[in-house]
């Protein structure tokens, strides 16, 4: 059985040392190597100096800093041999096959006979690379282009070439799928691959409508952004980021790449971006580009394409926009902007019709299949559908009669569609309480499954959805497991979802063996719906909120004791109420990239259900509670969330988010054969008077050092109050239901305060803390 123990990285510029962490994220050491440089006392200079980068990114490449220490620097004229025991040696030189050759040529010399040997190149054919090695190096070498940054793109490109080994190719696939987190696509050895492909189709495009239009920067990355579900960056920012000479080699290679492509000079740069770049304004890394900040306050300011002068970005509104903001179904939103004949719609039509039309024309060039396009620009540009997927959205039959009345001449594979009678390019059917997707296939002019993991959304469309409200759903997940999910917006907590947690244990009692706690959101939970306790504090409605609070709390104490065991998989944003859920269940099954955090004081409050009792119990230590509660610390991935003590030894991390459910789903039902209830717990220490006043003034030092506001020392007493246990007089055990009753007091005592709901108040309004 082929294993991956240790890594070699060749190459610690930007792209390898992001790489290498993302494999000591997995656990998996590595050497990394890279040139010496010149006039350095260390020899590793240029190894060490990548790695450094990737310790301060922000957002960072490790997981956790400790894991830079499974990194090996090296350099490639004393270390080359520490390739020798690798099972996977990776390269990302330089874009230069004279070099990447020279390169390989010495480590065919030194690889084990059965270490994987790839290129993470992107605009070098791979076939030239690998010509005239030996045939044991073939069988092994292929390309895996992982997506910038590693830590955080799903997507990874696998490139075989005729000589590559299935067997390789399924165990690459299977290993990046399952222990590296990413979404694997199989790619062709054409230029660009997939998704660069597209990706700069797309974005040369929105280039040309901006000419064509007189479209700002400002109006661009307002119609290309969050509105039709691409990232917040939009267009330009994007190229800020990216680097405008990096966008201008990509289009000028691929343009020269490419020469048969009948759009090929869709990728020459337009006269305003050669502009910038020609006087040095490459993005971030110039400090300008089409945007730049300015002043002490670092003032947003956006370029002129006319004049090439700065002004303060503009607040961009257009009437259409702003309707269809309101309407949360993307395809419903898409389908309303591109029918407007307004700035709006105008622009999108141009994009989209030929984006469907270019991505359709490259199958099979690129891809045999649609959804390959599709999945690589949902993973590799967190698009949120891709390009195919669009075009169902906007309706298949419709978008073709639209583009014909324009007289554009439809692709001969969409035209088979047509005579076909296809409705759609993708379609649903429902078999034993199971939903099945399938594509068009233009290959075989015929619809063939689609083999793609089950979400929850396919069990809710075949039946399988026991009760539902407007906030959440009770999903027989099969095998005996039920599952909770939140589907409000934002996942914010209410009554919908804590009466439903409350079902959820019933029928888990009756009819189950083991429940998750899942969603499948932009967010696990961002925490109670602070509308609501707003609304209820400002209208005196003490007996309601002292109510609904208790409701929650002892919701959690009824997962935390529940007859049969229970597993929350949280992931990306899991805060204050979004967090106490987790810690209340049998065993959590995290998803990597899970930002866990008691956030409440910095809306004026502290965690009422059941999150401060619950951090005394877990870490026996008021102090670290008092600092973790006290600075709303939210971990920065699900290994730094074990570290804080959100996450115990025995709870699970899943590295890919589309194997969150399934993880949890497993990891309820193992522990159901050995499963026994607890009981709520009169043990619990707490250190009375004395630890209260350690932590007051604890909070009186920060206070005077200038770091917390005189009301921060407010909530820090009430929260310093809890944790010592009311002010006992000496250590004392008492019981969590004490200790809950103390919290919900304080929670009521803060909401009461104007200071508090001036917080609540601004968070409302801006998503900003208020420091009051």
């Amino acid at each position: 059985m082929r294993t991956i123990q240790k890594v070699a990285v060749l190459g610690a510029g930007t792209m390898g040392a992001r790489i290498a962490a993302h494999f000591a994220n997995a656990g998996i050491p590595s050497v990394v190597l890279d040139i010496v440089l010149p006039n350095q006392p260390n020899r590793n200079a240029a190894a060490l100096k990548g790695l450094e980068s990737v310790v301060k990114l922000r957002p960072g490449g490790f997981f956790v800093n400790d894991s830079a220490a499974l990194i090996t620097p090296g350099n490639f004229e004393d270390d080359l041999a520490k390739i020798s025991d690798c099972d996977w040696i990776i390269e990302a030189v330089a874009e230069n096959l004279e070099i990447k050759r020279g390169l390989w040529t010495k480590v065919e010399a030194l690889r084990k006979p059965h270490a994987i040997v790839s290129t993470n190149t992107s605009g070098i054919p791979l076939h030239k690379i690998a010509e005239g090695f030996s045939e044991s190096f073939r069988h092994h070498f292929l390309g895996t282009h992982f997506f910038n940054p590693p830590r955080y793109m799903h997507l990874v490109e696998l490139i075989p070439l005729p000589d590559t080994s299935q067997k390789v190719m399924e165990f690459v696939s299977a290993f990046c799928d399952r222990r590296l987190g990413k979404g694997v696509v199989p790619c062709k050895d054409t230029p660009n691959f997939i998704a660069n492909r597209i990706g700069s189709f797309f974005g040369a495009t929105v280039q040309k409508i901006v000419i064509e239009g007189d479209y700002t920067v400002e109006e661009t990355d307002l119609i290309t952004g969050p509105l039709i579900g691409l990232p917040n960056s939009g267009s330009f920012r994007l190229l800020d980021i990216v680097g405008l000479d990096v966008w201008t080699n990509v289009g000028t290679n691929l343009y020269h790449a490419v020469p048969d492509d009948p759009w090929r000079d869709r990728f020459l740069m337009p006269k305003f971006h050669t502009e910038l770049t020609s006087r040095g304004w490459l993005g971030e890394k110039s400090g300008q580009g089409y945007y730049k900040r300015v002043g002490k306050e670092k003032e947003i300011h956006a370029i002129d394409l006319h004049t090439f002068e700065y002004h303060p970005a503009v607040k961009v509104k257009f009437p259409a926009a702003e309707a269809a903001r309101n309407i949360e179904d993307l395809a419903e939103r898409l389908r309303v902007l591109v029918a407007g004949t307004d700035r709006v719609g105008t622009f999108l039509w141009k994009l989209y019709s030929d984006l469907f039309l270019y991505s359709a024309e490259r199958v099979p060039e690129i891809a045999d299949e649609i959804f390959q396009i599709d999945r690589a620009m949902r993973w590799g540009y967190a698009n949120k559908l891709g390009p195919f997927e669009l075009w169902d959205a906007l309706g298949f039959q419709n978008v073709c009669k639209r583009l014909e009345s324009d007289g554009r001449k439809l692709p001969e594979n969409v035209q088979i569609m047509l005579q076909q009678g296809a409705q759609s390019l993708y379609l649903w059917s429902i078999k034993a309480k199971q939903a099945h997707k399938e594509y068009f296939d233009f290959g075989s002019a015929s619809y063939k499954p689609l083999h793609e993991r089950p979400s929850l959304s396919d069990l809710k469309r075949a039946g399988n959805v026991i009760k539902s409200n407007s906030g959440a759903s009770l999903i027989d997940l099969g095998d005996g497991v039920i599952c909770c999910e939140f589907h409000s917006k934002m996942n914010s907590l209410g009554e919908d979802q804590i009466g439903m947690i409350y079902s959820a244990i019933s029928e888990l009692e009756k009819n189950f063996d083991a429940m998750v706690i899942a969603n499948q959101g932009e967010n696990f939970s961002v925490g109670a719906n602070l509308m609501l306790v707003l609304l209820g504090a400002q209208e005196g409605e003490w007996d309601e909120l002292n109510a609904a609070i208790h409701r929650f709390q002892q919701a959690n104490m009824a997962l935390k004791y529940a007859p049969k065991p229970v597993v929350a998989a949280p992931f990306s944003r899991a805060l204050g109420g979004g967090c106490e859920i987790p810690l209340h269940c049998s065993r959590i099954q995290a998803s990597a990239e899970t930002y866990m955090g008691l956030v409440e004081v910095g809306v004026g409050l502290i965690p009422g259900a059941g999150g401060t009792k619950e951090m005394i119990v877990r870490l026996q230590d008021a102090r670290k509670a008092f600092e973790l509660i006290g600075m709303a610390k939210v971990s920065s991935s699900a290994e730094e969330a074990r570290q804080l003590g959100f996450l115990t030894k025995s709870d699970g991390i899943s590295m890919n988010p589309d194997l969150l459910i399934e993880d949890a789903k497993e990891l309820a039902l193992s522990l159901v054969k050995d499963y026994q209830p607890g009981v709520p717990r009169t043990d619990v220490k707490v250190g009375g008077e004395s630890a209260f006043a350690m932590l007051k003034l604890g909070a009186w030092t920060m206070r005077q050092g200038g770091y917390i506001s005189d009301y921060d020392v407010v909530v820090a007493e009430k929260l310093a109050n809890v944790l010592s246990g009311g002010k006992l007089t000496g250590e004392q055990l008492v019981s969590e239901q004490y200790l809950l009753d103390l919290e919900r007091e304080a929670f009521l005592s803060l909401c009461g305060n104007p200071k508090t709901q001036e917080r609540m108040q601004f968070m409302l309004k801006t998503g900003k803390p208020l420091r009051n």
